[in-house]
């Protein structure tokens, strides 16, 4: 189908000023989609209980967001390419107003978990369209100064968000106020951006790649459902398991096939794969995502249950990470826009990561809170310094044209490397715990310091984790220590993720950044150059 419409092209240089002043509503937009899923994470006892869901409703919750989010990200990024970048964005803020107030109102558990699927369909354009834009306005060897900005937000809704959701779900807002708490952001954000992004439009026909989109959406759907609920809702090894994977590869194949052969305006153009650095950047994309998502979302699992935190206490001590990322990433960014240089900081960063990881994966539950936080902070300088530069490196490899879609593969695939890694390393946790725990009971029973009239009467089960406040202090002690040996078993498992990261970035051919937005121009100075 071939329609006509107002797409975005290059822009002319914007002043810092008119720069600053609509990143201020991209930002906004920003926090939105990040505090969506952190406000939330303390608010899901709370909600299951009132909308009596079970375990299995509990973790849709989650999936339902991480799936939409994820597999319309590169369909958001395609879209930029075609359509106008301000309109996009504003409705991805409309798109997620409409899910919240859904959310906010829900009856139900299936109710509320079709609301986070639209929810999810906001926050992935929102997460893919404000880098975009930002390459729009402003050409790669300038975008540096400001990706830490984004850094800032991140760091900001990561540590802000834990917090808040836990002080609305005790007031007497309730759980339904964590869904009404970004309303008032978006509302601004689509405000400033309507008066502040003016970005200069031109007339060209284009198609729509509706079967690819298709295609692409329900391939990744079927694998995210299956990393997702594996192990959990069903085996690992079960019909449900093999249906999954398979239907999700054929779906992949086919969406490649018509990428490839049959669509006029890919969604994923795969002739991107062709160029070293956006090809090594996405597999390092997935690996990151594996090593540091798929392990520190368990830090805070870590600090409650091995370490006797209260849920705000937890969330105080990402901090130490927070704060490393947001100092890394401000320095880097302004470092490499002087510079132009950015290899030297996504391999030092990746450098970092494998460090924090290592130093992770030798904590317990004996282990100084100071030294956990000092790790802690490592990490976090790593990631600063590798997460928005790597985007930074595929947006100066690609054409204009191509940014949208290139930026969003790389955003994409780290969501999938996340959400398998937060998975597969869950199940880790789960056999791991319960593993220690059954081997240590009896000798508690031999020693006497529990009695078996106890465990009967706890009905305990050694694969789930009971209220540790409830349990006699032996058995606590056990739990706690079983928690703290896991979760450093997660991080080491993680090494081999991160090292071969590193590996793929250290491969990447440093392309000095452009000093203007279109390659051809760029391409013409140094000819120009090279005659004079």
């Amino acid at each position: 189908m071939t329609t006509s419409t107002t797409v975005t092209t290059e822009p002319g240089q914007m002043t810092h000023r008119e720069i600053m002043e609509a990143l201020t509503g991209l930002l906004l937009a920003m926090f939105v989609a990040m505090l969506s899923s952190t406000v939330v994470s303390n608010a899901l006892p709370a909600i299951v209980t009132d909308l009596h869901g079970s375990q299995t409703g509990y973790t849709w919750v989650v999936v339902a967001t991480l799936l939409t989010m994820t597999a319309t990200t590169p369909i958001w990024g395609k879209l930029a390419d075609l359509f106008s970048k301000k309109v996009l964005v504003q409705a991805a803020l409309v798109i997620y107003t409409a899910g919240s107030l859904a959310a906010a109102f829900a009856p139900s558990m299936e109710v509320l978990i079709g609301a986070r699927a639209v929810q999810g369909l906001g926050v992935g354009g929102l997460t893919a369209l404000v880098q975009v834009v930002i390459a729009s306005m402003v050409p790669p060897r300038e975008r540096g100064r400001y990706s830490g900005y984004i850094g800032a937000v991140f760091a900001t809704a990561t540590v802000s968000g834990p917090l808040l959701g836990g002080l609305i779900v005790d007031s007497a807002l309730g759980w339904r106020g964590c869904f009404f708490v970004g309303l008032p952001v978006a509302a601004l954000a689509f405000v400033v951006l309507q008066k502040t992004l003016h970005l200069p439009v031109v007339r060209r026909e284009v198609q729509i790649d509706y079967v690819g989109a298709t295609l692409v959406m329900a391939g990744i759907s079927a694998l995210l459902v299956w990393v997702s609920l594996g192990g959990s809702s069903f085996d690992w090894v079960s019909t449900t398991s093999a249906a999954l994977v398979v239907g999700g590869v054929v779906l992949v194949a086919a969406a490649c096939y018509v990428e490839a052969r049959v669509a006029v305006e890919p969604v994923i153009p795969l002739r991107l794969f062709r160029d070293r650095t956006v090809s090594l950047a996405t597999v390092a994309s997935v690996l990151i995502g594996v090593a540091m998502f798929g392990t520190t979302v368990y830090l805070s699992q870590y600090f409650q249950l091995s370490r006797g935190m209260t849920p705000t206490e937890a969330g105080l001590m990402s901090i130490s990470m927070v704060g490393g990322l947001l100092v890394s990433s401000i320095v880097s960014g302004r470092v490499i826009t002087s510079t132009g240089r950015w290899k030297r900081w996504l391999v030092g960063g990746m450098a970092l990561v494998v460090v924090g990881i290592a130093l992770l994966s030798m904590i317990d539950a004996q282990t100084p809170l100071w030294l956990v936080g000092l790790f802690m902070a490592v990490t976090g300088v790593g990631m600063g310094a590798t997460m928005q530069n790597l985007v930074l490196a595929v947006q100066n490899n690609v054409s204009q044209a191509d940014l949208g879609a290139a930026s969003s593969v790389v955003a994409m695939f780290r969501s999938i490397g996340g959400s398998a890694g937060v998975s597969a390393l869950g199940a880790v946790l789960a056999h791991q715990v319960a593993d220690h725990v059954r081997s240590g009971v009896p000798g508690l029973l031999r020693s006497g310091d529990i009695t078996q009239q106890q465990l009967g009467a706890m009905q305990h089960d050694t694969g789930s984790i009971p209220d540790l406040g409830t349990l006699p202090l032996p058995l606590r002690a056990l739990y706690e220590h079983s928690f703290g040996d896991a979760v450093g078993h997660l991080f080491l498992i993680s090494v081999p993720f991160a090292v071969v990261a590193f590996l793929c970035i250290l491969l990447i051919k440093e392309v000095p950044l452009r000093t203007t937005f279109a390659q051809a121009a760029e391409e013409q100075e140094l000819e120009e150059g090279v005659a004079r």
